[in-house]
């Protein structure tokens, strides 16, 4: 233990304890990577990567480049894996594990765990072909409705979180089981309920966009969306008075999304067109993305995953944010279920069982969130789904049986956990945590 000499450096009182001057010494000198840009351009940019790499904060840059690794290696084995018919399918493929593992972001941002997503999502694929197929009910209304049992279903594991006290994991896990039996249950003997191949839910990932302007317009919206926000977001902070990314910088992150945005739209374009399930799930993606970071509300759970504590002394509702963070769980579940009913156009018994609860939480993990809350971004779902779609896709055009690819996925998921660890505790020795 020691005093703190340096009051004038660091605002506090001379005779402020430091319990690790280390990490205190450290923490003094982080400055705002936008002004460090700003100051010594180029130069700044390898200080601060550098400084990242020391702190522990890597971001996504180790699921960016295991991913071109997997394509790589998938590539050399099989010259399909990369043609625009096996990548089109996989972006449809993982709408489905990836709307659910946008659910699991929400709540693992809390530190929790939602065990029950697997299973809410074959009662939501369930209802919809029992009201609709069965009973006649419009197909809209039908859909809705599918979507609400899972919010409810959320809402409840919340409720038995959040204001009675029993951990998530016993919650959920006791849900896992209940939904099961209750999609097994209104399913009745049959137990697979065929869709309309051209209804609602079958064209949430048959229909395609076949107009090439389709891509190249999503690409170009989703471009000049990122610039602008980017924009007038350095904007404002400069009107604030706080440090900003320079317009140079802006415009180099605008081009480079421009090229992969513009690249994905070519290789749709060469196959079918733009599927609707990825324009979907790349609105959701945006939509959560605003909602967590730019809105009180997003502020709020991440300041739950942070301290509980600190959030309730701050005025934070934070039985009602948990609530709402399962019952938005619950809500994303029943939507990935309803894509991957459409996917096979049937409700069946299997659906919600298998690997399904594993590649969704496997995959907000691998994609950056950390299962020790607090940080991570719906955009780590599809890092996260496209490193296991892209996985399962490849063993299977090598035709490799799927025991091992459940070893491979759990081998990848271990390794995203470890790096998160170690991550935190470098974070902690750097003062960052």
């Amino acid at each position: 233990m020691s005093i703190d000499k340096t009051s004038a450096a660091t605002g506090a009182p001379e005779d402020h304890v430091v319990e690790n001057p280390e990490a205190a010494k450290a923490a003094v000198t982080v400055v705002d990577p936008r002004l460090l840009v700003r100051e010594q351009g180029l130069a700044g940019y390898v200080t601060e990567f550098k400084r990242k790499m020391k702190s522990g904060d890597l971001g996504s840059l180790p699921v960016v480049v295991g991913l071109a690794v997997i394509w790589l290696i998938f590539t050399s084995l099989n010259s399909n894996f990369l043609t625009a018919g096996n990548l089109s399918d996989m972006s449809v493929a993982m709408v489905g594990t990836g709307m659910i593992a946008v659910g699991i972001v929400f709540v693992l941002l809390l530190g929790e765990i939602d065990l029950s997503v697997g299973s809410v999502s074959g009662v939501a694929g369930a209802s919809f072909a029992v009201l609709n197929v069965t009973n006649g009910m419009n197909e809209w209304l039908a859909f809705l409705l599918a979507i609400v049992t899972g919010t409810v279903a959320g809402a409840l594991h919340g409720f038995f979180f959040a204001k009675i006290g029993v951990p998530a994991f016993a919650v959920t896990l006791a849900g896992l089981l209940f939904w099961n039996g209750f999609m097994l249950q209104i399913l009745g003997d049959n137990g697979t309920i065929n869709l309309d191949p051209d209804g609602v839910v079958a064209q949430l990932t048959s229909y395609y966009f076949s107009d090439v302007a389709a891509a190249y317009g999503l690409a170009a919206v989703v471009t000049a969306g990122y610039f602008l926000s980017s924009f007038f977001g350095n904007r404002r902070r400069e009107a604030a008075g706080v440090p900003s990314r320079p317009l140079s910088e802006t415009i180099v992150r605008t081009v480079l999304l421009a090229v992969v945005a513009f690249a994905v739209a070519i290789v749709f374009n060469q196959y079918k067109g733009l599927p609707l399930a990825v324009v979907i799930f790349i609105v959701v993606l945006l939509v959560t993305d605003f909602v967590l970071r730019r809105t009180a509300y997003g502020r709020k759970v991440f300041a739950l995953g942070g301290s509980v504590e600190a959030s309730r002394r701050a005025g934070i509702n934070v039985e009602m944010v948990r609530i709402s963070v399962f019952a938005i769980s619950g809500t994303f579940a029943a939507v990935g279920g309803l894509f991957i009913a459409s996917k096979i156009a049937a409700a069946n018994q299997g659906a919600g069982g298998g690997d399904l609860l594993m590649n969704a939480i496997a995959a907000a993990v691998i994609g950056g969130t950390s299962l020790f809350g607090g940080r991570g971004r719906t955009w780590n779902a599809l890092l996260g789904v496209l490193v296991i779609v892209s996985i399962q896709y490849g063993l299977a055009l090598e035709g490799i049986a799927s025991p091992v690819q459940y070893m491979i996925t759990g081998g990848v998921l271990l390794a995203t956990v470890v790096i998160d660890a170690v991550t935190r505790k470098t974070q902690k020795t750097a003062g960052r945590a």
